[in-house]
């Protein structure tokens, strides 16, 4: 549901005071995103009416493929884009901001209700909003990494020679490429160690604008459950995983982030929100 169309009923309210109740009194909590909690920041999902696949043209299945076969090339098309997807996404996560969703996220894990969060979501706006603990398995659409040792880079601070394509690492001498985990890469190894780690640890899980679906991170929630947990789903919508939650938030992820928080601080603290 557009988030001008939500209301916040009393009745709502103490559903997510439920929620809270959980969060505060979990042994280790962690998040799990997706492409939703970022369409009140102007992003819209990939697939689908207005998604930015179905306006601009699908990247290349072989993705990674074409990379390895010419390094060089695919750094020019990063560097000055001008296929109508990457054109695209690149102008589109450059106007984006965080919305009060990602900083309700970094106020948990600031408040100590959040030990580690897992994103599908490419756009930067979790870092932007200040999460620290963050396991980004599809990458980061800003950031660098090398394809040998996995160095992660900051492209502000990493030299590119454009006379000589691709650039290597300092460290290893490896070939860097984009951050993104394009169609047909292996996710980084140690990003997929950091998720399973800290989902062996969590009793309580936060779904967050995703219905996770795909692998590995459908598997996150799941596991939680298996292992006696409590998940928490936040979506305007109905998704696969609403039947199997423990408690079904359903509005806006801003709003609704924004008042579970304030529910967990109150909890916390030992006070009774209101």
């Amino acid at each position: 549901m557009p988030a001008t169309d939500f209301q916040m009923t009393p009745e709502f309210d103490a559903t997510i005071q439920q929620a809270a109740a959980l969060v505060a009194g979990a042994r280790s909590v962690v998040a799990l995103t997706g492409a939703g909690l970022s369409v009140e920041s102007g992003i819209p999902p990939f697939r689908g009416p207005g998604g930015l696949w179905t306006k601009h043209g699908e990247p290349p299945l072989d993705g990674y493929q074409r990379f390895l076969r010419e390094p060089a090339k695919a750094w020019r098309e990063r560097l000055n884009p001008t296929e109508g997807w990457a054109k695209g996404l690149k102008e589109t996560f450059e106007a984006a901001k965080p919305n009060l969703g990602h900083d309700a996220f970094a106020a948990l894990e600031a408040f100590g209700c959040c030990d580690a969060l897992i994103t599908q979501n490419v756009d930067d706006l979790h870092l932007q909003a200040g999460q620290q603990n963050l396991l980004e398995i599809h990458g980061n659409h800003y950031w660098l990494r090398c394809l040998e040792c996995h160095t992660r880079f900051d492209p502000k601070t990493f030299e590119i020679d454009e006379a000589d394509l691709p650039p290597h690492c300092p460290a290893c001498d490896g070939i860097v490429k984009g951050d993104t985990v394009s169609f047909g890469e292996p996710i980084p190894p140690a990003v997929l160690r950091g998720c399973y780690a800290a989902v062996e640890h969590c009793d309580v899980m936060l779904v967050a604008g995703t219905s996770a679906t795909v692998f590995p991170a459908a598997d996150f929630p799941l596991e939680v459950l298996r292992k006696g947990g409590a998940i928490i789903e936040i979506n305007p919508y109905e998704s696969e995983l609403t039947a199997v939650a423990t408690l079904s938030l359903q509005g806006p992820g801003g709003a609704v982030l924004e008042r579970l928080l304030h529910h967990v601080r109150a909890a916390g603290a030992g006070g009774v929100s209101a």
